[in-house]
């Protein structure tokens, strides 16, 4: 089997092994967190694409190179931002929550998002062309069809579906590391060639987007675990499905080098995040 039918794959038991963690009370922290959850999700999903946006005209990136931090902006939260946002001491239902809303919106923000970019830089380059009903075709049968399905088998066969998530999630994450280094070695020589281009850009979006999600959390009054977790949330992106976007549904070798490049970067981020915030006391990064 090749790479191209191991990814989607792959990434289809990734997002059904988090649906397997979620409940219909994950949803209900819209209403009944509403201040938190707001900012989480405006944070997600409209300063993020916005700060994207902002930087590939900041660095002018080439066509390729901007699309693909545009695509990589567009996806939800991943699949480790639940478990370091509790290794960090943040709010870890928060965290649950704003994947689950942002990974359901995602059949819809992600194509009108890497449409819009593709848009933008129409007769910049001919590889630019994917139908809107294409891309929702493809994100919600690897993303939102598989979450919805663990969420049901969660809701039909609880004690299994309980029983099963822990060894679903490690083997999920098995598969993220494992999508990330085949896609990193199959494109070493692109990331050679772009990597003075594309690095630094895609190391100001990690930065600035935690950066954006503390201080506005910080401005608005939350509790410290919240900014934690939006700080988290935002700053792990769901790079799987960027690389599954750009290599698979777009078949653009250059669109999916930002995604492998944020695949390292904000592990080596969040790595920080959670040092600086191991005691509260101590925690640099947000005090409170």
């Amino acid at each position: 089997m090749t790479l191209n039918v191991l990814l989607p794959l792959s990434l289809a038991f990734i997002m059904f092994s988090m649906g397997l963690s979620l409940v219909t009370d994950d949803f209900k922290r819209v209403f009944t967190h509403p201040l938190a959850m707001g900012f989480g999700l405006l944070s997600q999903m409209v300063i993020l694409p916005l700060i994207a946006f902002s930087l590939v005209v900041l660095f002018s990136l080439e066509p390729n190179l901007a699309v693909g931090v545009i695509i990589l902006a567009a996806c939800p939260g991943g699949i480790t931002s639940n478990l370091l946002t509790h290794i960090a001491g943040g709010d870890s239902a928060l965290s649950v929550s704003l994947t689950a809303v942002t990974s359901l919106a995602g059949v819809i923000t992600i194509p009108l998002l890497v449409n819009f970019g593709m848009a933008w830089y129409a007769g910049s380059t001919e590889t630019l062309a994917l139908p809107l009903g294409a891309m929702i075709s493809g994100v919600f049968m690897i993303s939102t069809l598989p979450l919805v399905m663990g969420m049901l088998l969660r809701h039909l066969r609880r004690a299994w579906a309980v029983r099963i998530e822990p060894a679903a999630r490690k083997a999920a994450a098995f598969l993220f590391i494992l999508i990330v280094v085949a896609t990193f070695m199959g494109q070493w020589g692109n990331i050679g060639d772009f990597f003075s281009e594309a690095g630094p850009s895609v190391i100001a979006l990690n930065l600035a987007t935690i950066a954006s999600a503390l201080a506005g959390a910080k401005l608005l009054g939350l509790e410290r675990r919240q900014a934690i977790a939006i700080g988290l949330e935002c700053g792990l992106q769901n790079a799987a499905m960027g690389i599954f976007v750009a290599g698979t549904l777009l078949a653009n070798s250059t669109m999916v080098i930002p995604s492998v490049l944020y695949a390292l970067v904000m592990n080596i981020s969040a790595a920080a995040f959670i040092l600086g915030n191991r005691e509260p006391a101590s925690g640099f990064l947000f005090s409170r």
